[in-house]
């Protein structure tokens, strides 16, 4: 089952990853200064996952695919890994809409 891990950064923010059942980080949020905001970004990916228009589509500057996922604001409120190609970018959007709406949260 895919979960999203709340952890503490080195500068003391929390930021969460998606994890799909693999283990696989699938998608990465920012940093927040407050635990309760990064809960709140938690249940942003949950509600916009479920939207294909608030997934963008990017190419890195050294031309590999990556995915944001925006809130209804314009907000990123995550970021994917980079992928080797368009159709594994696409399989992780996939992935995220499939995977974040019932994510379990789990503070490490």
């Amino acid at each position: 089952m895919a979960k999203f891990e709340i952890s503490t950064r080195k500068n003391g923010e929390f930021q969460f990853n998606l994890k799909a059942s693999n283990g696989e980080i699938i998608l990465t949020s920012e940093g927040y200064k407050t635990k309760d905001a990064c809960l709140k970004g938690v249940e942003s990916v949950k509600k916009n996952s479920a939207v294909e228009a608030h997934f963008a589509k990017e190419i890195a500057k050294n031309g590999k695919p990556f995915f944001n996922l925006k809130a209804t604001n314009g907000q990123v409120v995550g970021q994917s890994q980079m992928y080797s190609s368009e159709v594994t970018r696409n399989n992780g959007i996939a992935s995220v809409m499939k995977n974040a709406p019932e994510a379990e949260v789990v503070e490490l």
